[in-house]
């Protein structure tokens, strides 16, 4: 039976850690501050957005929210990111995703100034994730990585098959498993023989967003398997991309959903305004 990988523990024993770090720079007159960006009325937005300003409160961390109309355009969208920009109070900026198909959500991310990207979609933050320095990195593919550091699970050398190539959770988790010398398939909606990839890796990473698409025969034994997929199944139960049940029987490591990566993005999206408060201040000279 497989180890599960409680992301909900995890992601809690990190808050509490990020907690002294935040009352620590308080006692230097450095109080970190999130601004959120949300445009629309998205209800799935909402809630994340919501959970984001509980774990600000929870730490310590200011929070002030932006909710902007579905019928914004580009320019006053820009025209806020730049306002915070250069607000010296604020130390990261997050543009909740998804935005009205009218707006060019990637010309907003390379608008938002790199020592505040705390979500890591700016170009330079991609840019130097490639090319291996420290940076920011989106914080579910960072949530996966401190997951297998937790749990003591050695990327070197093995094969990881990533299910999905989205720009949030695909692309960066390649990089981030490189670093660890993982040798990393991607496997996507136009890959041939998919099932056949997914039988020989050593650890799996589903972002697929099908669920229960990863059954027990398409598994090898003592699989480590990470899900980030978050679907409702019919009966509108909030499930995987992983049938759990059936493919827990042969993983030796697996995450559930539930508890399992959700928790460890809000986590490290503190985690990256810690970082960013830190960095700027170490530019003015006083950390």
């Amino acid at each position: 039976m497989a180890t599960i990988i409680d992301g909900k523990n995890l992601a809690k024993k990190i808050r509490s850690n990020l907690k002294i770090e935040c009352d620590e720079l308080k006692k230097k007159g450095i109080v970190p501050k999130l601004a959120v960006i949300m445009v629309g009325d998205d209800p799935a937005s909402k809630v994340y957005v919501r959970n984001k300003s509980r774990a600000c409160d929870e730490i310590g961390i200011q929070y002030q929210e932006h909710l902007l109309s579905d019928n914004i355009t580009q320019e006053e969208l820009l025209k806020l990111i730049n306002k915070l920009n250069k607000d010296e109070d604020v130390n990261g900026i997050l543009l909740q995703s998804p935005i009205p198909e009218n707006l060019d959500i990637n010309e907003a991310f390379k608008t938002i100034t790199y020592l505040k990207d705390v979500d890591g979609f700016t170009p330079s933050s991609v840019g130097k994730l490639c090319i291996g320095e420290d940076t920011f990195v989106s914080c579910t593919p960072l949530g996966v990585i401190k997951m297998f550091e937790e749990y003591n699970i050695d990327l070197d050398g093995k094969d990881v098959v990533i299910l999905g190539r989205s720009n949030i959770v695909g692309r960066p988790l390649i990089q981030c498993c490189l670093q660890k010398n993982a040798t990393v398939t991607v496997c996507h909606s136009k890959t041939n023989n998919i099932k056949e990839h997914i039988k020989r890796a050593d650890i799996i990473i589903s972002a697929i967003g099908k669920p229960k698409f990863v059954t027990e025969d398409m598994v090898k034994d003592n699989v480590v398997v990470i899900d980030v997929g978050i679907n409702r199944d019919e009966n509108g139960k909030l499930v995987g991309d992983v049938d759990f049940e059936n493919v827990e029987k042969k993983a030796s490591y697996i995450t559930p959903v539930p508890g399992g990566v959700g928790p460890m993005t809000i986590a490290m999206l503190m985690h990256n305004v810690i970082k960013a408060t830190k960095e700027q201040y170490k530019e003015k000279s006083i950390l």
